[in-house]
């Protein structure tokens, strides 16, 4: 943790100047709150309406939360089942990336005429943008397997399944979390979304109304809620990532020890 906080305090030194010198330019040239509410009034507004849009908050962390779960273990098994057949792979691997050519932006309606307003079309929307970096991350790691590693388990008698959960799937944790990190990111981005185009509750009902209404500040509000959620969700993913790949540090200090 100390180490973060070594390592962050350049960004958020320029992220508060640039709060500042957003702060002194609405001020000097006396911008209307409609246009741009300066950084204290949406401060002001986030803390005075916290009970008129917390459970917009909650119903989109909710949202975010079971999408990318679904969809984290969606791309893993079709990671782990192409990789285990390379004839499936062969022949599913290039539908897989035409399907990321499709627009959420136009998809996601038809889901909702399809599936209604409730929580089944924003799932989908989620699990497609959280599916394919899962999925090609943890494919291409398992391909990556060093070949050294894997012909000596192969002299010593290793099966099949042996290689994949001993060697294979060991050696592709560090792509899988790289794939995880950004699905992160693309789950709030999915939610609000999907919230966007039809939806009861959730940040993106909430920041649809607010700009409906000309209340910037309130817009602004939940950028910022979002933003956060985001970041905190990333640290999330890095967080964990530092605890379960450990066996790469050992074992690299084992490496250096022998030599």
């Amino acid at each position: 943790m100390l180490n973060m906080i070594k390592q962050g305090w350049r960004p958020l030194a320029v992220l508060i100047l640039l709060f500042i010198i957003w702060e002194l330019s609405v001020v000097i040239f006396d911008v209307p709150k409609w246009f741009l509410p300066a950084p204290s009034d949406i401060i002001t507004v986030g803390i005075n309406e916290w009970t008129e849009y917390n459970q917009h908050v909650f119903a989109t962390v909710e949202l975010i939360i079971i999408g990318f779960i679904v969809g984290s273990l969606s791309g893993i098994i079709v990671a782990t089942v192409l990789h285990l057949i390379p004839v499936l792979r062969q022949s599913m691997y290039p539908l897989i990336i035409l399907s990321q050519n499709i627009p959420i932006i136009v998809l996601a309606p038809l889901l909702v005429g399809w599936f209604g307003f409730g929580m089944l079309p924003k799932l989908i929307v989620i699990t497609l943008v959280c599916f394919f970096p899962i999925a090609i991350s943890l494919l291409g790691g398992l391909q990556q397997t060093d070949r050294d590693l894997r012909h000596y388990m192969l002299m010593a008698g290793a099966t099949k399944r042996q290689m994949f959960w001993k060697l294979e799937w060991l050696s592709a944790l560090p792509s899988l979390f790289s794939g995880l990190k950004i699905s992160a990111t693309y789950s709030v981005m999915g939610a609000v979304i999907s919230e966007w185009l039809g939806a009861n509750n959730g940040l993106g009902v909430y920041m649809t109304l607010a700009s409906s209404s000309f209340r910037a500040d309130r817009v602004f509000v939940a950028i910022f809620i979002i933003v956060f959620i985001s970041l905190l969700f990333f640290m999330l993913i890095v967080w964990l990532e530092k605890r379960i790949i450990r066996w790469q540090a050992s074992e690299k200090r084992n490496t250096n020890g022998s030599s």
